[in-house]
């Protein structure tokens, strides 16, 4: 099982960079983490932000493979401890499916996004910064595998 972190933005700060690719080197080879940034639009003063989301779901929907399990990161989804995560984990890896994470832009997923969807998923209920969710998602999934390896690093 591959796991597809696909994201709208690039450009990331050098520690979200180290942070992210400090879990992604952690993950096993069975199961790696691979990011694909979705380039965001320019976002000029009259922008219309609705077309806007839609072109950035359109590049999104793109980068999915047809028998991807499509987890949308949003505000709105279900929220699931670690351990809860480690479950999940399991059952995506027992499918035999990739695994896509999407995280929209600025203004969140698309329609279209969301209905492609098998899965919603809440990180907060906060608005979390984008840079900061990628090495949030890094760490939960590292973490979430060595839950499943009976691995020392989680702990109750």
């Amino acid at each position: 099982m591959r796991i597809k972190l696909i994201a709208v933005g690039g450009k990331m700060p050098g520690w979200v960079e180290q942070g992210y690719n400090e879990y992604v080197k952690r993950m096993p080879r069975d199961m790696p983490l691979q990011l694909i940034e979705i380039p965001m639009p320019r976002r000029q003063k009259n922008a219309d932000p609705h077309k806007l989301k839609i072109q950035e779901g359109e590049s999104i929907l793109q980068s999915l493979g047809s028998g991807d399990h499509v987890v949308a990161l949003e505000v709105e989804g279900k929220s699931w401890s670690t351990p809860q995560l480690s479950q999940q984990m399991e059952r995506w890896r027992m499918s035999g499916q990739d695994v896509a994470l999407l995280v929209g832009g600025p203004d969140g997923l698309s329609d279209a996004c969301r209905a492609r969807a098998n899965q919603q998923w809440s990180l907060s209920p906060l608005t979390l910064p984008h840079p900061l969710v990628r090495v949030l998602l890094a760490e939960q999934l590292y973490r979430a595998w060595t839950i499943l390896q009976g691995h020392p690093y989680h702990r109750e």
